[in-house]
């Protein structure tokens, strides 16, 4: 039990301690051995960044048991997520996966620092687990153990919508505008439950292209409209997507997730962002004193009716913007149902229509 909880040292001093009482004993001198390199100070263990080193490390071993978390069982590394590591896990009494993100405690954070990174992390969990939509990542636990801070949530198959933002690799239309859609009726409801995203992009949407499902994740600096810890002044999310208001310090709401929304719209749309500078301060003007480029000067055959649902999308005044998540979805698929009764040469193609 002490190996799979990572307390390899302690198992370590059991082990040897049963050996020096009787010697041989069942498998005792093979678990020292392989609990050799374990225990030793610089071996890297859970939650350590094993990108560079093989993932089998974290299994630890052929016959060890996998190392756990609370009561999941840690299958294998799946990547890096904004605050540290994730893993594949299995709840073993139901055998269900999930995908838990972790956070390093012992990395060498100031303690106040530390304080408000960890209020961030299960921030996530706080916004999330109040939320229960197709469109939004399922929260199952949260905890902390020895040296992790963990959240499991749903496994989710598919891939971040990150994949589908170059020239090379863009979607359908018609199918980026349903996409599109289903994060608006996510929105819709989160807002309704008073959270707002604030980081709504392209890698914190996974999209199984198979069934057509479209999830929103990573509520890590998601805002609780009704919590008196929301300051305004504090700049949290990535600056190419946020809503002039947000990078401006001021207050948001959930207007702000739909200007996000139409920046990752954009994108899907032609490969590009719509706000693009040098320096910090460069584009901080382009999102709040700039008009975007028309998409119908970079993506002619898309019409007036997608560049009219950008235009609006990405206006400087929340109260231009459309209101709710629930109005944009239904003009996003008002406009796909356009499109397919009246097509042009492009708009069902993939990248291929986007050259000349």
């Amino acid at each position: 039990l002490l190996a799979t909880r990572r307390q390899y040292a302690r198992a370590m001093d059991v082990y040897t301690h049963l050996d020096s009482i009787s010697p041989r004993y069942r498998d005792v001198p093979v678990r020292i051995e392989r609990l050799r390199g374990l225990a030793a100070p610089g071996r890297k263990k859970l939650g350590h960044d094993l990108s560079k080193v093989d993932s089998a490390l974290i299994i630890d071993g052929e016959s060890l048991e996998k190392p756990t978390l609370g009561r999941y069982q840690i299958e294998c590394q799946l990547g890096r997520g904004s605050m540290g590591i994730v893993y594949l896990g299995v709840d073993p009494k139901i055998g269900r996966k999930v995908a838990i993100k972790t956070l390093a405690l012992n990395q060498e954070f100031e303690p106040d620092m530390l304080e408000q990174i960890k209020w961030r992390f299960f921030r996530e969990a706080e916004a999330s687990g109040r939320l229960n939509h197709r469109n939004i990542v399922t929260i199952y636990d949260v905890g902390e153990e020895h040296d992790l801070a963990f959240i499991a949530m749903d496994y989710l198959e598919g891939s971040s919508l990150d994949a589908f933002v170059r020239r090379e690799t863009l979607l359908p239309v018609v199918e980026v505008l349903e996409i599109c859609a289903q994060v608006a009726d996510g929105l819709a409801y989160a807002h309704g439950q008073q959270v707002i995203h604030r980081d709504v992009k392209p890698a914190n949407v996974i999209y199984n292209r198979s069934k057509g499902s479209v999830t929103i994740t990573d509520f890590g600096i998601a805002c609780l409209t009704d919590n008196n810890r929301t300051r305004t002044g504090t700049i949290l999310g990535t600056p190419a997507f946020m809503s002039p208001e947000q990078v401006s310090g001021k207050a948001v709401d959930g207007r702000s997730d739909l200007f996000s929304l139409g920046v990752t719209l954009y994108q899907l749309l032609s490969g590009q962002l719509p706000f693009t500078a040098d320096t910090m301060a460069g584009l901080v003007y382009q999102i709040t004193q700039t008009r975007h480029q028309s998409i119908s000067e970079v993506r002619p055959e898309l019409g007036p009716l997608v560049a009219l649902i950008l235009n609006r999308a990405l206006e400087k005044d929340p109260d231009k913007r459309y209101q709710t998540g629930t109005e944009l979805a239904k003009a996003l698929r008002e406009c796909a149902a356009a499109l397919k009764r009246s097509p042009k040469p492009g708009q069902y193609s993939d990248h291929q229509a986007m050259t000349p």
